[in-house]
C-alpha cells in the first residue's frame, strides 16, 4: 500500500481549543483514497471521514505538499502512444478529453507534479498501458 500522511493543528469550531488532525492519502484496492480524523484536546469533539476518487480535499493536499513536498511523474522511455497515455489519464482521473490532452502534453513536456500518492497512482495506470514512467520526490 502506498500512503502518505501528516498531522496538522488548528482551532476547534466548538470550543476554540486546540484541534489535532491526522490527514492523508493512500492507494487501496486500486483506488486513490483520502482520510481525515481529528480530536479537540479540550472538549474532546472528534470525527473521522474518508473518501475516494480523483479529487482529494484541498486542505489535505496542501498539508501533504507542505510537509512532504511535491513529487514529479515523468516519462522515462521512448515517446509513448498518445492514445495509451490519454486512456490511462482518463481512467485514473475521470478527466474529459480536453483536460486529458492538456495533462498528457504536460507529462510529455515537463512532467506532472502533485502529492507522492497522486503521482504513484497515475504511474500505476500508465504502466498498465506499457508507458514507462518514474516518480521522483522534488526538492522544495
Amino acid at each position: 500500500m502506498i500512503t502518505q500522511g501528516t498531522q496538522v493543528t488548528g482551532r476547534c469550531d466548538q470550543c476554540g481549543g486546540v484541534l489535532t488532525r491526522d490527514v492523508g492519502q493512500f492507494i487501496e484496492r486500486g483506488r486513490l483514497r483520502w482520510g481525515s480524523e481529528g480530536r479537540c484536546e479540550d472538549c474532546r469533539a472528534g470525527w473521522c471521514e474518508q473518501g475516494s476518487g480523483p479529487v482529494t480535499p484541498e486542505y489535505i493536499r496542501h498539508a501533504l505538499l507542505q510537509v512532504h513536498g511535491p513529487a514529479q511523474l515523468r516519462l522515462t522511455g521512448e515517446a509513448p502512444s498518445l492514445v495509451l497515455v490519454l486512456k490511462a489519464l482518463r481512467e485514473a482521473q475521470e478527466l474529459p478529453m480536453g483536460e486529458a490532452r492538456a495533462r498528457a502534453a504536460q507529462l510529455a513536456a515537463s512532467g506532472l507534479v502533485g502529492t507522492l500518492v497522486e503521482m504513484e497512482f497515475l504511474a500505476i495506470h500508465l504502466r498498465k498501458q506499457a508507458v514507462a514512467v518514474a516518480v521522483d520526490l522534488r526538492a522544495v
